[in-house]
């Protein structure tokens, strides 16, 4: 689950995001001003923050000055002025990422798993899916307490898919991830056979998987395990 805060004064974007965020395992908090922002901050742990840049009161940069001089998290700023040079102030003045308005909730969604991606320590980072556990780090995954054996491509894959377990991964996306940021069609060619193995390997019947299910024509979805 992540939890987020936006910093917004427009109440219908607000409810628009949480409705969207919500089956995505995000848990949005909301609030219209910078002065409740801080405050919200200094009282909750939040994975990442998103900023208006037109607020009332203190604007966003002066919000997110304020904000990074008190922690590192991740700050994503919003705004509907695609100027340039607000972005580069944004960033210069510790922002993480910067999304124009309007946007599409679902990029605005990947946008923010990859700076909680990026700014989360790898250390940190271990999955537990029912039976399935992956120690990221460690590039090692576990069955039942029995260690599977994964090809490195095959940990990636896996690795991508336990991060969105329940929701379906497009095979563009797969690719991206396996490449370390870089979209390779030749690893988008491959991932049926590496998925196939990935299957034998959990348990999976070839013929109706129940772990690693296709979608046909979009991606692969990890299925999640009480």
């Amino acid at each position: 689950m992540m939890r987020a805060l936006l910093v917004d004064d427009d109440v219908s974007l607000a409810r628009l995001l949480a409705d969207y965020f919500g089956p995505h395992d995000v848990e949005l908090e909301h609030v219209g001003n910078g002065a409740e922002a801080l405050v919200r901050i200094a009282q909750t742990a939040y994975d990442v923050i998103l900023l208006d840049v037109m607020l009332p009161g203190a604007d966003g940069f002066e919000v997110c000055k304020q904000i990074r001089s008190r922690g590192s998290v991740p700050i994503l700023m919003l705004t509907a002025r695609g100027d340039d040079a607000d972005r580069i102030v944004g960033l210069d003045l510790g922002a993480d990422d910067y999304v124009p308005k309007p946007f599409n909730p679902r990029e605005l969604l990947a946008r923010m798993r990859a700076v909680v991606r990026r700014t989360r320590p790898a250390m940190l980072e271990q999955i537990k899916l029912g039976p399935l556990e992956i120690d990221v780090p460690a590039h090692r995954a576990t069955l039942d307490g029995k260690e599977v054996s994964l090809t490195s491509f095959e940990f990636r894959v896996l690795v991508a898919l336990a991060r969105r377990a329940g929701e379906t991964v497009p095979r563009e996306e797969l690719a991206v991830a396996v490449k370390g940021g870089e979209y390779d069609p030749s690893v988008d060619r491959s991932l049926d056979v590496h998925v196939s193995h990935l299957r034998q390997k959990l348990g999976d019947d070839a013929r109706e998987p129940r772990q690693i299910r296709t979608v046909r024509g979009v991606g692969y979805v990890l299925v999640r395990r009480p």
